[in-house]
């Protein structure tokens, strides 16, 4: 069976599921306007504030306000305005929460990237340069996170049928659209530091060669190496068969 996605993995793919359901909410206009509102207003906002704001009634805003905490957009309690205790139930106020809405078709993941500069930035060890402070870095993220896919699902060996089974589901997550094009060989249709990786190609490219063979090597694939192979409007990267012997055929046998 072929591992199940790393936890970063699966925090990707939530984040990008959370900001596709986020944009649908606010596709109505008056929830839209109302949600502008309460950011705007910097305190919790009253379903009668929020109503007056965009000309409804006070059950039509309750409505689009409910959808708004259910997408995490906003939160809500009850609460005296003012801070003034009066007889009877509090009313319900909202407030925006934390959440950041990012979509991108196809994927990207310039935040991963930025991270990985970042780090390499803290860690830069004597001797090296920032590109290679860079390259390690990707590397040692990429090692790490295959690393944790094996010890959370125990694959066994891998060669390269099977190895590449177990890459194409975080590949995917990640934003790369992987295509098995032979057995042993993925093709990664999409690019998810682009357009970054056009302006520096050398530092990004490398960095996201490093990553993958990091990864391979985390995972312990046999038999399957990360190559730099440009194609326009895809990854710089594939994966197909190394010099390595080994395969899932003599695996079995």
């Amino acid at each position: 069976m072929a591992p199940d996605p790393t936890p970063q993995a699966d925090a990707a793919a939530t984040t990008a599921d959370t900001a596709i359901d986020s944009v649908s909410v606010l596709s109505e206009d008056s929830r839209r306007r109302m949600f502008t509102f309460i950011r705007r207003a910097r305190r919790a906002v009253t379903r009668d504030e929020a109503a007056a704001s965009v000309g409804i009634s006070r059950k039509l805003a309750a409505f689009h306000l409910d959808k708004l905490v259910d997408a995490g957009l906003l939160r809500a309690r009850y609460e005296t305005p003012g801070g003034i205790r009066k007889v009877g139930r509090q009313p319900k106020v909202y407030e925006p929460t934390d959440a950041q809405i990012t979509v991108s078709i196809p994927d990207r993941r310039h935040e991963f990237l930025a991270e990985l500069l970042l780090d390499a930035v803290l860690t830069e060890e004597a001797g090296e340069n920032a590109a290679q402070a860079a390259v390690r870095t990707a590397e040692q993220r990429g090692r790490q996170m295959g690393e944790a896919a094996r010890d959370e699902t125990r694959p066994g060996r891998l060669g390269p049928e099977r190895g590449l089974t177990a890459c194409e589901r975080l590949l995917d997550r990640y934003g790369y659209e992987p295509v098995r094009e032979t057995p042993t060989q993925l093709r990664l249709r999409n690019c998810p530091f682009h357009p970054l990786a056009a302006k520096a190609p050398d530092l990004v490219c490398g960095m996201n060669q490093a990553f993958l063979s990091g990864y391979l090597d985390g995972l312990q694939v046999n038999g399957v190496q990360a190559i730099l192979a440009p194609e326009p409007g895809e990854c710089c990267v594939r994966l197909g068969p190394s010099d390595a012997d080994g395969d899932d055929r003599q695996t079995r046998g």
